[in-house]
């Protein structure tokens, strides 16, 4: 057996519809695969044991294959034909969970492009005082840059620097996962609803918006008509996509920086109105007859409900 074989996954609740077989071992490596080649992305895979394959396969490729090694962590695949015969599986880990992904050096290649990011201070903060949020799995590090972080529960985004005790810039950070799950069930609306209250805030997407369009589980133009929705409804709270992990990373340090910078030279404005406690608000949505909680972090809505007869 010296063949990649591709059939189709005959399960038809699964959400890698494809099978495919790899001449390593005696028994061959059988994974399910999101894609037939890695063309444009690296395709996600997933274990798949030896009674899965099925007895009459639909087989949609069989190529023979002139290399296949493991080494560490990866498996170096090359098959016979002239074109797209040169790949790559890889174990690594995603989110904290194991993951495998079939890839093409030119995938990996836009997947990381070939940039490095400076390491001067931004906007000339020799250390910039940074508040992450205790509930951020995985989070930004900041190693290439001088920053002072601190780690406690924010009342909105991810990030987030501090002027005379108050939250002043917030970044809400998301992958397209995330942001795409967010937005379908409208937690992404009222995320963006605190975030306006903020004098400087932002949402940065760690991917392109191209990718909005090569989405498989649900329609790209519903997803696409909602970030637009979103930008109209919240024009103060911009939406970035920032390519990478890494870009996103070094967006996050500037913009927080730039709007750290900005508030030692404030412009002249009215006195602003303080905002209300959640004790003023829960008074007045009980005497509204709303059901609020007796403690807890409250609701947006309610405060939206509580600015309109309070501007």
């Amino acid at each position: 057996m010296r063949d990649l074989v591709i059939v189709r996954n005959p399960d038809p609740d699964s959400r890698l519809p494809y099978l495919i077989r790899l001449p390593l071992g005696d028994d061959g490596l059988i994974l399910r695969a999101g894609g037939t080649w890695p063309r444009e992305k690296a395709i996600y895979c997933y274990p798949a044991a030896a009674n899965e394959w099925p007895d009459e396969p639909e087989v949609v490729e069989q190529i023979p294959v002139r290399s296949c090694v493991r080494r560490g962590a990866a498996i170096d695949l090359v098959l016979d034909r002239a074109r797209e015969n040169r790949s790559q599986i890889v174990f690594t880990r995603a989110r904290g969970r194991d993951a495998i992904f079939w890839q093409t050096a030119r995938v990996r290649k836009q997947a990381r492009p070939n940039v490095t990011t400076p390491t001067a201070h931004a906007s000339g903060i020799t250390a910039l005082p940074i508040v992450v949020d205790s509930g951020e799995r995985y989070g930004y590090r900041f190693p290439r840059q001088q920053v002072e972080i601190v780690k406690r529960r924010l009342a909105c985004g991810d990030y987030a620097v501090e002027v005379a005790g108050t939250l002043h810039a917030a970044v809400e950070r998301k992958s397209l996962a995330d942001l795409v799950s967010s937005l379908l069930n409208t937690r992404l609306k009222y995320q963006l609803t605190e975030l306006a209250t903020l004098p400087h805030a932002t949402v940065v997407i760690e991917d392109r918006y191209s990718q909005v369009f090569k989405l498989e589980h649900v329609r790209p133009a519903v997803v696409a008509d909602g970030i637009a929705e979103l930008q109209v409804a919240f024009p103060t709270v911009p939406i970035v996509f920032c390519e990478t992990r890494q870009l996103a990373e070094e967006w996050t340090y500037r913009f927080l920086a730039a709007a750290y910078a900005a508030a030692d030279h404030p412009a002249q404005e009215e006195p602003a109105v303080p905002e209300p406690t959640s004790a003023e608000v829960r008074a007045w949505a009980r005497g509204q007859g709303m059901d609020v909680t007796e403690r807890g972090r409250l609701r947006p809505d309610f405060r939206q409900a509580y600015r309109r007869p309070h501007p």
